[in-house]
């Protein structure tokens, strides 16, 4: 890839941003069970309100919102699964000039690391 990307201020990102089917290309698991569905995703679908996560077993679908911190008004992702509810929060957002290429760093309570594109 050779476009250049800007931050995007994630104080002030449109919740529209982060919609759009999203890529995993790299993880950290930390000390997060690699068995887990978001351990193991390939790709992460995030649409008005739904969101979709591509595992090699099974795909899992839940509910999703944007909430921010009252402080600093930092995004983070509430994704709501069957089983349980995980918070992410959005630590970069990155954009070609033209909008057209997105990366996304998502940081889990667990200690999980997600790095996503948007191709």
């Amino acid at each position: 890839m050779n476009q250049y990307l800007l931050d995007v201020n994630l104080q002030q990102v449109p919740d529209s941003y982060l919609h759009g089917s999203w890529q995993v290309v790299d993880r950290v698991l930390s000390q997060a069970d690699p068995a887990t569905p978001l351990a193991q995703a390939t790709f992460l679908h995030l649409q008005d309100g739904f969101w979709q996560l591509d595992t090699p077993a099974a795909p899992a679908t839940g509910q999703w919102s944007v909430e921010r911190d009252s402080l600093l008004s930092r995004p983070y992702l509430q994704l709501q699964l069957s089983t349980e509810s995980v918070t992410a929060l959005v630590t970069r957002l990155r954009r070609s000039a033209d909008g057209m290429y997105r990366t996304l760093a998502l940081y889990f309570q667990s200690g999980l690391e997600l790095f996503l594109v948007h191709p």
